[in-house]
């Protein structure tokens, strides 16, 4: 079937978050090292966003590095850190052409100073785009932000900013690093691992979860594609009953 043929354009998801696993277990049955799975990731990356832009997609959060991380060996965290800087200098041309703007969420601050640099030079160089909103999760974890969320809320009680009875969901989301950002529709995982690992766990409240087996190197257009026509195939209901929805 050629999934593209069948999706209906009226209908995408406004916004598609990635969670881009198997990186290094590709790389392990190719006999090559885990740095080398990252690398070629990057063209799935680019091959992702680029047909998201063609669809009319209008916003992809790319998990790409998370909170938990950091923890990894230190060679495969310095060369991702290298990769990033590397990816955002070659990238530049293919944001710029298809018309995307870069943004980036998470504890930001923690990055080595010359990936700050870059991220927020290709984010200034890239502000006007208006086609599609890249948001790369760096350094992220949806733990650490609600917290920091409670935080801001918290001090701003205690300053008499806003009254606790005031507190509701809005609130909540103009504190998140995703304030400016619409509830993520899709979810797509690959690798064929079925969980979630502390990613946007508030913004994908009502998300269609799609797992996938295939590998992130690995991963296409083609595989996009079916994980949207999956999508379109659901119902969608927001505790609502069929009878409601139809």
């Amino acid at each position: 079937m050629d999934f593209l043929d069948e999706i209906n354009h009226d209908k995408l998801p406004q916004h598609i978050a990635v969670i881009m696993d198997g990186n290094g277990r590709w790389a392990k049955n190719q006999g090559l090292l885990r740095v080398k799975g990252h690398q070629k990731g990057t063209k799935a990356v680019k091959e992702t966003i680029e047909a998201c832009a063609e669809l009319g997609v209008p916003c992809v959060t790319l998990y790409a590095f998370s909170t938990e991380n950091w923890n990894r060996p230190k060679l495969e965290v310095d060369t991702l850190m290298k990769l990033l800087v590397s990816s955002l200098k070659k990238e530049i041309k293919t944001l710029q052409d298809n018309n995307i703007s870069l943004h980036a969420i998470g504890n930001l601050s923690s990055l080595p100073d010359k990936a700050q640099r870059e991220l927020t030079e290709v984010i200034e160089k890239t502000k006007n785009n208006s086609r599609l909103r890249l948001t790369l999760a760096l350094s992220y974890g949806s733990r650490e932000e609600l917290v920091k969320t409670v935080q801001e809320i918290s001090l701003k009680v205690k300053n008499n900013l806003i009254s606790p009875h005031l507190i509701n969901e809005a609130v909540i989301k103009e504190h998140l690093y995703t304030h400016d950002l619409p509830d993520v529709d899709l979810l797509i995982r690959t690798s064929g691992e079925q969980r979630i690992s502390n990613f946007l766990l508030w913004q994908i409240a009502y998300a269609e979860l799609y797992f996938t087996p295939v590998l992130w190197p690995d991963f296409t257009r083609k595989h996009l594609y079916e994980a949207i026509y999956n999508y379109q195939k659901r119902e969608r209901r927001f505790g609502k009953t069929s009878e409601q929805i139809n």
